[in-house]
This record gives structure tokens, C-alpha cells and sequence, in this order.
């Protein structure tokens, strides 16, 4: 597993994966240009065999308190092996970085295997956002971690994952 910091090379091989993992409502590719290009947000890539087959990304100014999980997704050969695990802690991690003390995030209510996930790491459900996801008019679960005394972990480690993940 190699996860390393997204570059606005990646842009073509993140959007290829974005529309395969949310078709009816992905990204744009110039949003996805201006979140790489910002100096508030963080994307990872993870690659396999030279090839990106995900990526993910975390919006922390630095300073700030809070700090917001923008998205991760992998193609769905490479889900539930662990990979969107050790993602999501690296992602943790550079928030802890630039000073967030609790960290944020939506996921679609029909998604229980994210869901799933983030429960396991410490998110805790704090809302919902009704028919936030168009056009499906799918529910956003709104979760919230708090941040404890988190020490940056190898970010070159799979950890075993008790639930499948998807994409979020």
C-alpha cells in the first residue's frame, strides 16, 4: 500500500474513480481542481501496482478546531480490505497536524458499509441532513469524532478491517 499526497497530475485518475463510485452525483473536475489546489484541504492518494485506485480528502485550516473529511473513495475492487481504513486514519492524522481537535463528516445513508467504518473508528451520528444527496434523495448521516491526544500513525499500514468498506 502506498499513500501519498494528491497532485493536480492525479486530477484525471480521481475523477475516473469518483463517477465509477458516485455516478449520479460526483464531483466536478474543476471542483476537484480548486480542492487539490487549496492551501485548507489535504487529498491523498493511495496507490496499488503504480495505479491510483483511491483517494481522499480533508479540509483542516490550519489553526482551526475542527476540521472536515471531504471525501474518500476506492474503486470496488480494492474496498473491504482495509485500504479505506488506513486512509481515513491518515487523513485523521493531518488534521490532528494542523490543529483540529474534532473532525467532521457526511456519508449517504444508504452506504452502510462507510457508515459502518466511521462508527468503528469513534464517529458518533450527530444529525441528519433529509434528501441532502440529489438527485437520489438520499438522506446525509452528519458525524462527529473527537480528536484525543492523536499521534500520527505509519500511513503505510493496511489495518484489518472487520467491516467492508465502501465508499463515502
Amino acid at each position: 500500500m502506498t499513500v501519498r499526497e494528491a497532485t493536480p497530475e492525479d486530477l484525471d485518475a480521481i475523477m475516473a474513480i469518483e463517477h465509477r463510485s458516485f455516478p449520479t452525483d460526483a464531483w466536478s473536475s474543476e471542483a476537484m481542481a480548486l480542492e487539490l489546489a487549496s492551501p485548507h484541504g489535504r487529498y491523498l492518494v493511495d496507490e496499488h501496482e503504480g495505479a491510483i485506485i483511491g483517494y481522499g480528502g480533508v479540509r483542516a485550516l490550519q489553526g482551526s478546531s475542527d476540521a472536515d473529511i471531504q471525501t474518500i473513495a476506492f474503486d470496488v475492487e480494492h474496498r473491504g480490505a482495509g485500504r479505506g481504513r488506513a486512509l481515513l486514519r491518515s487523513l485523521l492524522d493531518l488534521a490532528a497536524e494542523r490543529g483540529a481537535r474534532e473532525v467532521f463528516l457526511e456519508v449517504r445513508a444508504d452506504n452502510p458499509g462507510a457508515e459502518g467504518l466511521y462508527r468503528s473508528e469513534g464517529f458518533e451520528e450527530i444529525g441528519r441532513r433529509p434528501r441532502y444527496y440529489q438527485p437520489d434523495d438520499v438522506d446525509a448521516i452528519v458525524m462527529r469524532l473527537a480528536l484525543k491526544h492523536r499521534r500520527p500513525e505509519h500511513r503505510d499500514e493496511t489495518a484489518p478491517d472487520a467491516a467492508k468498506e465502501a465508499s463515502a
